[in-house]
């Protein structure tokens, strides 16, 4: 039976010699794909994946789940040295951004050699993601996630101008999910279209599947006491909750005192066979 092999490269905490970093990367191999998603900042990908024997030349795609520079570093790095790569994103993830908040403004678009390896690489190896697809018959990318769950937001104060005035939504928010019988594994980046709203979506598109997993970055950092009571409502169903990066240690804590030792932390380092 083929299996799926979840080996978190780069997030927030790292297992041993692993090198830690503000950004996440997950590899996804079966036996007939090797999918990257997300390539963190950069350089914690270099060192991880060394440290880890894993050899990303050999990659068939590599997924970014939106245009922010902890999870977009690095590509021209991995584009390189994997050259048959192929790459699945939203057309709006090379946007200038800003993160404003209390007065200070930061740039937190992708880097400029990322940027550049999107405008270098052939049309026939790069693909905008508008709406759901499959990468192959047991691989999804959902493209843009609907916003239904008004307690839902993108966690952060995002936007398009200096003056924090243009509000950005992260419209271009994606995610990948993994078939097993009639099971689905959810990866998140960062959540920006909320945790909820991306595990209903994935399941809408896949009618008669349930959600067991989730894996990744839920962006729960500043939630409300109301949103985290409702989202763990809504995971009281899953077999395995992995908060990575984004979550926020009291969401984190919280999960974990809700569902117990469904909820595990990730970590670089960490894999997981399904």
């Amino acid at each position: 039976m083929e299996r799926f092999k979840v080996t978190i490269l780069v997030d927030n905490i790292a297992k041993g010699n692993l090198v830690k970093e503000h950004g996440l990367s997950i590899l996804v191999e079966s036996e007939r794909k090797s999918i990257l998603f997300d390539t963190g900042q950069g350089n914690a990908l270099k060192h991880n994946s060394r440290a880890l024997d894993i050899d990303l030349k050999d990659l068939d795609a590599v997924v970014l789940s939106h245009g922010h520079y902890d999870h977009t570093g690095g590509l021209d790095h991995v584009l390189e040295i994997a050259p048959n790569c192929e790459l699945y994103c939203h057309p709006t993830v090379k946007k200038t951004r800003y993160s404003v908040r209390d007065s200070k403004v930061k740039e937190i678009q992708p880097p400029r050699s990322t940027v550049q390896a999107l405008d270098n690489l052939p049309d026939a190896k790069l693909h905008w993601i508008k709406e759901p697809i499959m990468i192959d018959d047991r691989i999804g990318v959902t493209g843009p996630i609907p916003r239904r769950n008004a307690y839902e937001d993108t966690g952060g104060s995002f936007f398009f101008d200096t003056q924090g005035v243009e509000a950005d939504p992260v419209e271009d928010d994606i995610a990948i999910w993994l078939i097993k019988d009639s099971e689905l594994t959810v990866l998140t980046g960062c959540a920006h279209a909320g945790l909820i709203n991306t595990i209903e979506y994935v399941e809408d598109i896949n009618p008669g599947k349930t959600v067991r997993k989730v894996i990744g970055g839920f962006h729960l950092v500043n939630a409300s006491k109301e949103r985290l009571q409702k989202t763990v409502k809504r995971l009281q169903n899953m077999d395995l909750i992995v908060p990575c990066h984004c979550t926020g240690k009291k969401a984190k804590n919280y999960l974990q005192s809700c569902l117990g030792k469904r909820v595990r932390q990730g970590e670089a380092g960490i894999v997981f066979f399904f």
